[in-house]
């Protein structure tokens, strides 16, 4: 079978030239023989790669040799699969899908993603979910109940000696970014100062340090048969719970935009899920400024202007 990548990685991975990414083109170029002789080594029967698919990785619908559905995926290394593979296999299934596959020999353990020589660092094996049925398939207040519950049990102490990402080490990196693109562009210069405002205080006083998921939102919540709703693609990070919860915040964010109340319900959105999950509301408030301010900003400069323009209007109702 040839392993077409879906067009909707290609140009996902072609913004990543923008920062100078090369290593993408190179990963891309290389995927349709990545795939096959991981399908080969794994002696994995091959049904079909998943359209319109993800914006990091290459996701393939296979069966093991006894019969059983699982998921191929493969990642370039700015997508940290060593890091995914890390977390998914501390919550053991938790609230998360399952890893199927053990750690190769080029994994860096705890969350490192070490170069590897045997052409499978990138590559996770998984259990089927059903990818066609998310959370946001559910009506708002259901999805954001069920969203919380997930978050719960995927909020754990991260192992010992662990090599994850940090909040603060990941935000930093973005920090500069955001400086550099407000640098460029006076309009969205206030809300960038605003934004790494709000983000030096939050890291100086983080209540908590768990291990979170990195990317929560509806989309990443997916159906199971072996629990009613499991989360899939982390970007792991080891910080404070309202970092995690803050993209939750901006879930359909079109909606928001085109409703003449948008301004209120993402108020009252930020609040119900402070309470529920027990997290300070200002600090919600603040990683969620943070977090849709840089999304905007990296939008923007890679040539994504109408959603750039819905982060940034949104940004500027918290």
């Amino acid at each position: 079978m040839a392993f077409e990548p879906p067009q909707r990685l290609v140009r996902a991975l072609g913004e990543s030239l923008h920062d100078g990414d090369d290593g993408a083109r190179a990963w891309l170029e290389k995927l349709p023989e990545l795939a096959g002789a991981a399908v080969a080594r794994r002696e994995l029967a091959v049904e079909r790669v998943m359209v319109p698919g993800g914006r990091s990785s290459l996701v393939v619908l296979v069966r093991l040799s006894d019969g059983r559905p699982a998921v191929l995926k493969l990642a370039p290394r700015r997508a940290r699969p060593g890091s995914e593979r890390a977390a998914l296999a501390c919550w053991g299934g938790r609230g998360a899908v399952q890893l199927l596959d053990v750690p190769g020999e080029g994994e860096a353990p705890g969350g490192g993603d070490a170069g590897g020589e045997n052409g499978d660092d990138g590559v996770l094996l998984l259990e089927r979910l059903h990818p066609d049925v998310s959370l946001r398939s559910l009506p708002e207040a259901k999805s954001l109940l069920e969203a919380a519950g997930t978050l719960r049990r995927l909020w754990v102490d991260p192992p010992a000696g662990h090599r994850f990402e940090t909040v603060a080490e990941r935000t930093g990196r973005q920090a500069l970014a955001m400086r550099k693109g407000a640098d460029a562009d006076a309009d969205v210069a206030p809300l960038v100062d605003a934004a790494l405002a709000a983000r030096d205080e939050l890291v100086a006083t983080a209540p908590e340090h768990k291990l979170l998921h990195g990317t929560f939102r509806q989309s990443k919540v997916l159906a199971g048969d072996r629990m009613p709703w499991l989360a899939v693609g982390p970007d792991p990070v080891v910080g404070e719970c309202a970092f995690d919860l803050a993209r939750l915040v901006r879930d359909r964010v079109e909606d928001l935009i085109a409703s003449p109340s948008g301004a209120a319900i993402t108020r009252r959105r930020v609040k119900r899920l402070a309470d529920s999950l027990e997290v300070d509301l200002e600090r919600l408030r603040g990683w969620t400024l943070f977090r849709a301010v840089e999304s905007g900003v990296r939008a923007r400069r890679v040539g994504r202007v109408q959603d750039s323009e819905l982060l940034l209007e949104f940004a500027g109702w918290l």
